[in-house]
């Protein structure tokens, strides 16, 4: 590689390290993920989310203009050829606060899971609530998951497909019993994104292999649908986000939501202007002494 690439690629890693701090940051503002003293810990999977979430995390303390921790957990759930020693020798050479917890939900699942059906639910159900005692007991007042973009508008889909619901994952989320709160620092990044930076970045990446090779095969359809959809249409996938902001019960269909019963007529004010001009009758069978003026209500 010549000096002219590697400086082109210098440029390209910058403007794209740039962007995802910016995204990151601004994820953080908006919906007050950090606040002044918080211990936020950063769950780290050994995948390239949660190694770019932590990445950046720690990139961000130092500039913040407030005070906060960040303490890097790793829950290893006992699978069988887990290389154990990555993420303590990684973490240990960025000389930050880390955990790395035991529990063997690996048997669990196998156990409690038919051979060939998908693991992922129950994984995740036991990874957090592991998680969520491990931040009540070190004292963490936030837990930050690596979710990014294409993972909530993914489960969006996989949510209204197979669900019947239309809900994803919330950037900011308190738990039910209300004793933890999880954010999603990656909320605005992309994944592409996330996989130059990862690349970039050369984290020591361990792959998720509690289920071998199974993939969820609902989610993959939908990521492939998404992939198809941006390569045709970018952006579109931003949009997609984008209405998860900007909701209008009123256009949509929930009663919880919108009270459709109560929609009592009124036409005491001034009408609004209308979009188009009086309308000329043509043709009637109905006697015009029977009309409403409106303009005498």
């Amino acid at each position: 590689m010549n000096q002219e690439d590697t400086r082109k690629d210098t440029l390209e890693f910058n403007k794209l390290q740039k962007r995802l701090r910016r995204n990151v940051g601004n994820a953080i503002t908006d919906y007050n993920m950090i606040e002044e003293g918080d211990v936020v810990m950063a769950c780290m999977s050994g995948g390239k989310d949660s190694f770019a979430m932590l990445d950046i995390l720690l990139s961000l303390k130092k500039a913040a203009p407030i005070r906060f921790e960040v303490i890097a957990v790793n829950l290893d759930q006992k699978q069988p050829g887990f290389p154990e020693h990555i993420l303590p020798a990684y973490l240990s050479s960025l000389d930050i606060p880390y955990y790395i917890v035991d529990k063997d939900t690996y048997s669990v699942v196998k156990e409690k899971i038919p051979e060939g059906k998908t693991t992922c639910g129950l994984c995740s159900r036991l990874r957090r609530g592991t998680l969520y005692s491990f931040a009540e007991k070190i004292g963490a007042t936030k837990i930050a998951l690596g979710h990014h973009m294409d993972d909530i508008v993914e489960t969006l889909f996989l949510n209204m497909f197979h669900g019947a619901k239309m809900k994803a994952m919330p950037p900011k989320l308190r738990s039910d019993d209300g004793r933890n709160v999880v954010i999603r620092p990656l909320t605005y990044c992309r994944e592409k994104d996330l996989i130059r930076y990862a690349e970039q970045k050369d984290f020591p990446i361990i792959p998720c292999n509690l289920c071998g090779s199974q993939e969820n095969l609902q989610r993959q359809a939908v990521k492939g649908m998404l992939t198809e959809w941006d390569r045709k249409d970018p952006g579109r996938v931003e949009s997609v986000f984008k209405s998860l902001q900007h909701v209008s019960p009123s256009q949509l269909a929930d009663k919880n939501l919108f009270d459709f019963e109560q929609l009592p007529l009124d036409r005491t004010g001034d009408r609004a202007e209308y979009a188009f001009t009086e309308a000329t009758v043509s043709s009637t069978n109905i006697d015009e002494s029977l009309f409403i003026n409106v303009a005498n209500i």
